[in-house]
């Protein structure tokens, strides 16, 4: 059975040596951040903060830091879990195997929550300048809470069967929100409670929220895991951690989960929006001040011996890495059945999630002729890009299963390689413009809107790929040092970026470059040519370039090519692709730690601190 509260999973992750308290004093302004990150990125165990400078909470991090220790915290349930995949993509192959039913009566009883009349979480009332008052990085615009559980429900239908559990930002200081009263509710596109705010403004009504902290781990991957319609995520936390939500209800609050730590209870008035951010997010950069929805908070709550778990985000791969590997674990068998024709899927983390989306698919419309082409793999792309989150890919590279030979999409290496033999640029790029973009994407022209891309490939291989540049390669002024990526993808450092794209038409300095690798046979072995700040940088790791390339970009505004051209409004070119990747003054900074702090950090490593053999 899985666990009852976060107390109850601390104490079990310790007991088998995969949590490490931290006993010296830390401050929850960078220093806890920072040591947070630095253990994920040793794989290191959850940590358990027990002494934070003027906070009487103690704090827990990186418990979902592998995705090993996913698995060990929802093991009783897996399998469950797995068994109802199975049954929806292959369900005969479940009923050949009847044993493995047993346990689906039990799970279904599961997921209707019980009401109860008291609960752990309203043992204690606090306010806001009491929590934790954490400060991920130098430029926040705030404290936030950084693993928060908003709870919403439709008002033209409550209750928690049309509730919505979802993990959106809340800043609980700075700005302009009045202290002890205020906090900021920051949503993206394509949320659940988006939908429920939109029904309570046509109804000229407040739209009451609750923001949980804490509880089971199961409550925390529910409100990130994407649900098909009519799934309420309370449910899936019942059956993820293999036991029935007990939920209290104060009188005029939303239903709340007995066993979390702490909860906001109060209302999102109609209209009323303010600044919010800016905030050191999962694309390695600061996302900015915009205006955002207020959570006017009524009461706070918080459960004796709460504990208060909280993650950083930053340049991707971090923690919530593991959210994304765990659930394709899960469902990834399903995408065959959500999207006919494809067969896989992947958002790639080191370049973001949503910028960069590898894809593979079926070519069946003309199996008869000669030479296979993209023609079903349109129609699957476009499928993708109407489904969901996936819709808030950037760029969409969809290849197409050769006979028995598919390319694998979490190989990124061999993908590429796959991909980039076979695509021809003068007909297999497809264009959004003036489009939705991630919220967090500033690559476009303006907040939410930019471009997007589907590059499709079919057929045979129709070059090699070089895997050292050319000796007599030159380039244009303004533009050195060649370096190699990957096969077939070279880097070039270009001049500084003189303006936005967008606003003013093609980037002079590019057309310059293109225009004059026009001609020069130096170029078939590099399909992709990227322009960026720093060659060597890019070139120094998959994870470079794949976080520069795609955050750096917006497709209609950055893409550009040798030999290019526009016909009956379809763009292509004959030569290379190339993509301006360089920092623009409109896009967003990028997030840099601050020294000082790192060195506190190192000290924790040293022989008998708490981190000494971890860092």
């Amino acid at each position: 059975m899985g666990y009852l509260n976060l107390r109850a999973c601390l104490e079990d992750l310790e007991r088998h040596g995969q949590l490490r308290r931290v006993r010296e004093e830390v401050d929850p302004y960078l220093e806890v951040g920072a040591i947070q990150r630095r253990v994920w990125q040793a794989g290191g165990p959850a940590l358990l903060f027990t002494r934070v400078k003027g906070c009487r909470f103690p704090l827990a991090a990186n418990i979902f830091g592998t995705l090993e220790r996913a698995r060990f915290l929802f093991r009783d349930a897996l399998e469950t879990i797995e068994t109802l995949v199975r049954l929806k993509v292959a369900p005969g192959e479940c009923w050949r195997q009847p044993g493995r039913l047993l346990s689906l009566p039990a799970a279904g009883w599961r997921l209707r929550p019980k009401m109860v009349s008291r609960g752990p979480i309203l043992a204690h009332r606090t306010t806001i300048d009491q929590l934790p008052q954490l400060h991920s990085w130098p430029d926040d615009g705030g404290a936030f809470i950084t693993l928060p559980l908003v709870y919403s429900e439709d008002p033209r239908r409550p209750g928690w069967r049309h509730g919505n559990l979802g993990m959106y930002r809340v800043q609980l200081s700075g700005g302009r929100y009045q202290a002890n009263r205020e906090v900021g509710l920051h949503y993206q596109l394509h949320r659940g409670i988006g939908v429920h705010h939109a029904a309570a403004l046509e109804m000229k009504q407040p739209l009451r929220v609750n923001v949980l902290v804490g509880g089971p781990p199961a409550l925390t991957m529910a409100a990130v895991m994407p649900l098909p319609e009519g799934m309420p995520e309370l449910a899936f936390a019942a059956l993820l951690g293999g036991r029935r939500l007990r939920l209290v209800q104060p009188p005029g609050c939303l239903p709340i989960p007995a066993e979390v730590d702490f909860c906001l209870s109060g209302i999102v008035e109609p209209g009323k929006t303010l600044p919010e951010g800016p905030f050191g997010d999962h694309l390695g950069y600061y996302s900015l001040v915009h205006d955002f929805p207020v959570l006017r908070v009524e009461r706070v709550w918080h459960r004796s011996g709460a504990v208060w778990p909280f993650t950083t985000v930053g340049r991707p791969p971090q923690e919530d890495t593991t959210f994304g590997r765990f659930i394709h674990q899960l469902t990834g068998a399903l995408i065959a059945n959500l999207l006919p024709g494809v067969r896989e899927v992947h958002a790639v983390d080191a370049a973001g999630v949503h910028p960069l989306l590898l894809a593979v698919g079926s070519e069946r419309y003309v199996p008869y002729a000669r030479e296979s082409q993209p023609r079903e793999l349109l129609t699957q792309a476009n499928a993708i890009l109407g489904q969901g989150q996936l819709s808030l890919a950037k760029y969409l590279l969809i290849a197409a299963r050769e006979g028995e030979r598919q390319p694998d999409v979490h190989d990124v290496p061999a993908f590429f390689a796959h991909f980039l033999a076979r695509v021809d640029w003068r007909r297999d790029l497809h264009f959004q413009t003036r489009t939705t973009i991630d919220t967090l994407d500033y690559s476009g022209d303006g907040l939410n809107r930019g471009s997007k891309v589907v590059m499709a490939a079919a057929g045979p291989p129709r070059r090699q790929l070089a895997a050292a540049v050319p000796a007599a390669l030159t380039l244009p002024a303004g533009f050195q040092r060649p370096r190699v990526c990957l096969p077939g993808i070279l880097a070039v450092e270009g001049p500084l970026a003189a303006g936005a794209a967008a606003e003013r038409g093609a980037d002079l300095q590019m057309t310059a470059f293109c225009a004059a690798a026009v001609g020069r046979q130096l170029w078939p072995g590099f399909p992709l040519v990227v322009v960026v700040d720093d060659s060597e940088f890019v070139a120094r790791s998959l994870d470079n370039f794949l976080w520069v390339t795609f955050t750096r970009s917006d497709p209609a505004g950055d893409l550009y090519g040798f030999a290019s051209f526009t016909a009956a409004k379809h763009w292509g070119c004959g030569g290379s692709l190339v993509i301006d990747a360089r920092r623009k003054p409109h896009h967003a900074p990028p997030l840099v730690a601050d020294p000082v702090v790192e060195r506190r950090v190192d000290a924790l490593g040293a022989p008998g601190a708490s981190l000494h053999g971890i860092i």
